[in-house]
């Protein structure tokens, strides 16, 4: 699974590099490393082949005459797009990814466990960590965290 948090700038093409640690995990755990990504939260979402089709299989059961399961599929299944590593560990972040999440030259990579958070460092700093140390929602914070036995 994915853990840690990396920053890392973005080159001249908008590619980034993948973290050696992701890139083993993704070798390791999924036997390949191509990855969708998609749009979401405000950021980019990056999952392993197999845990995409894992999403995709339970997208089958939506409502699609429910306004909300449509508007949530087009935004999340229609900015899919497979992505794979180059043999430096780089992908490419579309330019239409790039605007979504903000993303202009540096970024925040975060392990989420099964997927992969590509973020604008600047707004994973104003929106994920200032808001953590300057405790704000800090009680939710302690109790997910009791919910792990931390």
């Amino acid at each position: 699974m994915f853990s840690g948090r990396y920053e890392h700038s973005l080159d001249e093409k908008g590619r980034v590099s993948l973290p050696a640690k992701f890139r083993e995990t993704l070798k390791k755990d999924y036997a390949n490393d191509k990855l969708i990504i998609t749009t979401m939260d405000g950021c980019i979402y990056c999952y392993p082949y197999q845990e995409w089709k894992v999403l995709e299989e339970k997208a089958v059961s939506f409502d699609l005459v429910k306004p909300e399961d449509k508007n949530f599929m087009r935004l999340f299944f229609s900015g899919a797009m497979e992505c794979i590593p180059d043999k430096l560990g780089r992908i490419l972040l579309p330019p239409t990814h790039r605007d979504y999440a903000g993303i202009k030259k540096e970024v925040t990579l975060a392990g989420m466990l099964k997927r992969i958070e590509i973020w604008s460092k600047e707004r994973f700093d104003e929106k994920i960590l200032k808001p953590s140390q300057e405790g704000n929602g800090s009680a939710s914070l302690s109790e997910m965290a009791s919910r792990l036995g931390i």
